[in-house]
């Protein structure tokens, strides 16, 4: 696939005809907000994918696309990779769910306590949602508390989005036992604590880097308060180490939570942490689910964490994407167009717009939907994020580099002419929440410390 300008826009008509058949069918039209159209150019990209190789995607009509979005996280090796797909097929062959419980249960658990900092005992569940609340109930037996403070984004259970302004349906008396701090903020944290907070949950990393001793003061913290730190590790498990942030940082958390990368597109998630909290689970904290040993999806991470592990795939996407944002913020600074920035770890970067560039009058999420619709253009699926994978190649980065320089000298070309708006060609992207900041912080919390709540896709 070449950098050089397409004449036209994919043609999406079947993605198009599928949507209309959704409508009033599929609330939202989607199961997956992230995938959904109010995160693209609507009438520009396509809706509706059917296959995936490596790093390329086609669409209902046939249109290919190099991918970076890689199914909102979970495809860290790239579409059908063949150990993988090898491992879910020789299980498929024996059976998928079972009356007694599977080998892969014990097996895959074992891994995960090899490579996981502070996983003495291990949990499956299906989705991240699941694992992170079980946490919560877990921390709220231990210490018998009832508080949660948390920092990031959490999932569509009540006692996380009570916190946002999408909470309808949850009832006051959930909401007022949940707050929110400030990423990096010390001082917002000890504000939020109290002595019925039961654990603080963040993630540990998004796209920015801790504060020297953050983490560690956090622990400390959450240690003297008598409060469980809880990581949800959807994101930096698998990826930022092997071991997930509590690796790559030295800080070890009460209990861990993971999903997305472990399984390569299964559904797969894991709960772990210390075994005398994870003891509760075995009498007095009931998390039981059919599908929690469900064996082709631990088929799945029995292979995909033995290649994360035997090719150092980690390290990998930490070079390339080092790599990208360095490629990327050179080519801005020779745009002049200092307000576009690339932030993030090599495994997981984004684009982050200014508002302010060139004087224009034009939102971020405006620019990011025109830089966007060029991408497309060139054959690129791009949500603002670059997930990346074994699968993508230094060609890959060559090509999107280069398409990057025709999308950007779009945007600055129409942010200098105040165009932005007229050269879109589809509906602008829409934001997940109305509202990313703060939220639910403590009455005697300064309103300027604000919750890092921001989040630009949902899981």
């Amino acid at each position: 696939m070449s950098s050089e300008t397409r004449d036209h826009l994919p043609c999406i008509e079947k993605s198009n005809e599928l949507w209309a058949r959704s409508a009033g069918l599929i609330p939202a039209g989607t199961q997956t907000l992230a995938k959904g159209p109010t995160q693209y150019v609507n009438g520009v990209a396509p809706k509706y994918l059917v296959r995936g190789k490596g790093a390329h995607v086609w669409d209902v009509d046939g249109n290919r696309f190099l991918d970076f979005t890689m199914g909102v996280g979970p495809l860290v090796l790239g579409y059908t990779h063949p150990e993988v797909d090898e491992a879910i097929r020789s299980q498929l062959s024996d059976g998928i769910t079972f009356s007694l419980m599977h080998p892969l249960e014990v097996i895959v658990a074992e891994q995960i306590r090899r490579v996981v900092p502070g996983a003495q005992s291990v949990r499956f569940s299906k989705t991240g949602c699941d694992v992170t609340t079980a946490a919560v109930r877990l921390a709220r037996a231990f210490t018998k508390r009832n508080k949660v403070v948390c920092c990031g984004y959490h999932g569509w259970h009540d006692w996380y989005i009570a916190t946002t302004d999408r909470s309808a349906g949850i009832p006051d008396a959930t909401a007022a036992l949940t707050y929110t701090f400030a990423y990096n903020d010390l001082d917002s944290l000890s504000a939020a604590l109290d002595d019925d907070t039961a654990c603080v949950v963040l993630e540990p990393t998004v796209f920015e880097a801790p504060k020297s001793g953050f983490l560690e003061a956090l622990a400390e913290r959450c240690k003297s308060n008598g409060t469980l730190l809880v990581f949800d590790e959807m994101w930096t498990g698998f990826r930022l180490a092997l071991g997930g942030a509590q690796e790559r940082f030295g800080v070890t958390a009460d209990l861990a939570c993971f999903s997305k990368a472990v399984a390569n597109g299964m559904p797969l998630s894991v709960l772990t942490g210390r075994s005398d909290v994870m003891s509760l689970l075995e009498k007095d904290v009931f998390f039981f689910t059919t599908f929690g040993g469900e064996a082709l999806s631990l088929a799945a991470a029995q292979a995909t964490l033995h290649v994360l592990e035997r090719d150092k795939v980690p390290l990998k996407l930490e070079t390339l994407g080092s790599q990208l944002r360095e490629r990327f913020t050179a080519l801005c600074d020779e745009l002049q167009m200092p307000s576009v920035r690339c932030v993030g770890y090599g495994a997981r970067t984004m684009i982050a717009f200014g508002d302010q560039e060139l004087g224009a009058n034009a939102s971020p999420l405006l620019q990011k939907s025109l830089v966007q619709q060029e991408l497309i253009r060139r054959g690129i699926l791009w949500t603002g994020f670059h997930n990346l994978s074994a699968a993508h190649s230094e060609a890959d980065i060559d090509h999107l580099l280069g398409s990057y320089r025709h999308a950007l000298s779009t945007l600055r070309q129409a942010l200098e002419n105040r165009s932005v708006a007229s050269l879109l060609l589809g509906s602008p992207l829409e934001p997940v929440f109305r509202r990313t900041s703060g939220f639910h912080t403590k009455p005697k919390q300064d309103n300027s410390s604000n919750p890092n709540t921001e989040k630009q896709g949902a899981r």
